[in-house]
């Protein structure tokens, strides 16, 4: 059998392997036939993982502007990653197969695996609502096209990833005449499939979705005839059960937009309104901490929340889960933009 090195015992060159930068794993599967079978295994990102050679990375989508006030231009839509350990930034190269190139306006990102979920948003050319799903897959650096989401093509939808690092789930959001709805259908991109699920036994329009404590939370949102009056109540989900359980009417601590609601890594949730950030470790929201900023985007990895602000040139900070202080994070000034999606992945 061919060595991954030759002259170094396999684990020693595992291991080898294991530290290559998540953005150079397909340069090294291309080094040889031995490497491409190697880092193309299933194992070799969860042992990556086990070996704590993996890497956090976030992803944003992106409107970003000109920084220069006297050449005003219409917004690019973009798709930044940010490596928080380094802090470094790169831009992700654009699917082929978009329309002309550009990234579907206002498209949602979520992270299943190694696998960049990009779905939803404005068509670029046509500016209809699109159903379309693309996939990026960051251990071979590849675009693919999946499924289209089944059904009325759907906007300001809820939308999270599962723990099974395959499945990812689409709740809620509103039809091309504003009807808010209760379907909800979840896709697994391993076999690019789309399976429908119960209803919701509420309406909710700009929901939030979230995997919680083994469970899917919808959020929030409101109901057709209710535009844009927010409810507190949420719905839960099992997956192993594929049942919805009774609807909790005063989830969240106030009728605002669930938008900054997330689950960190400690087991608790925290939401960011009026100037503050609170937290629920169980059913009790309590403010913890002060915000610097209004707030657009809030993603978590480990124990670090990436909170950025809601602005054009918004300034952005990483808040600490256990101390609640928070720390400016330096963006670069081509890197500046609103960011009304963004996920992390840890590859």
């Amino acid at each position: 059998m061919e060595q991954l090195i030759p002259g170094l015992p396999d684990d020693v060159a595992r291991d080898c392997l294991f530290r290559v930068p998540y953005n150079y794993l397909s340069d090294a599967a291309y080094v040889c036939k031995v490497w491409n079978q190697e880092i193309e295994q299933p194992d070799f990102l969860r042992l990556r993982k086990a070996t704590g050679r993996s890497q956090a990375i976030v992803v944003m989508a992106q409107a970003r502007v000109n920084p220069n006030p006297g050449r005003p231009t219409m917004p690019e839509f973009k798709l930044s990653v940010f490596e928080p350990k380094t802090s470094s930034w790169e831009e992700l190269p654009l699917f082929p197969g978009f329309c002309k190139g550009l990234l579907p306006r206002f498209c949602q990102v979520v992270g299943v695996g190694s696998d960049l979920v990009v779905m939803g948003g404005l068509d670029p050319c046509t500016w209809e609502v699109s159903n379309s799903v693309f996939i990026y897959n960051f251990v071979s650096a590849t675009w693919r096209s999946g499924a289209d989401m089944p059904g009325v093509k759907r906007s300001f939808f809820g939308f999270a990833s599962g723990d099974d690092n395959r499945t990812m789930f689409v709740v809620g959001g509103h039809d091309n005449e504003k009807n808010a709805l209760r379907s909800a259908m979840a896709y697994d991109v391993a076999k690019n499939k789309w399976n429908v699920m119960a209803d919701m036994e509420k309406e909710r329009d700009e929901c939030m979705a979230i995997l919680y404590r083994g469970k899917l939370h919808v959020i929030g949102g409101y109901r057709t005839e209710r535009q844009g009056q927010f409810e507190r109540s949420a719905e839960t989900f099992d997956p192993v059960t594929s049942k919805w359980d009774k609807v909790k009417e005063d989830f969240l601590p106030a009728n605002v937009s669930p938008k900054s609601c997330v689950a960190c890594h400690d087991g608790k949730l925290y939401m960011f309104s009026d100037s503050h950030v609170a937290v629920c470790d169980g059913a009790t929201w309590q403010a913890v901490s002060e915000v610097p900023a209004d707030v657009g985007s809030v993603t978590t990895w480990q124990d670090k929340l990436l909170v950025t602000g809601s602005g054009e040139l918004q300034t952005a900070y990483v808040l600490d889960s256990y101390s609640y202080s928070s720390t400016k994070l330096e963006m670069p000034e081509e890197y500046r933009g609103h960011v009304y999606s963004s996920c992390y992945l840890e590859i």
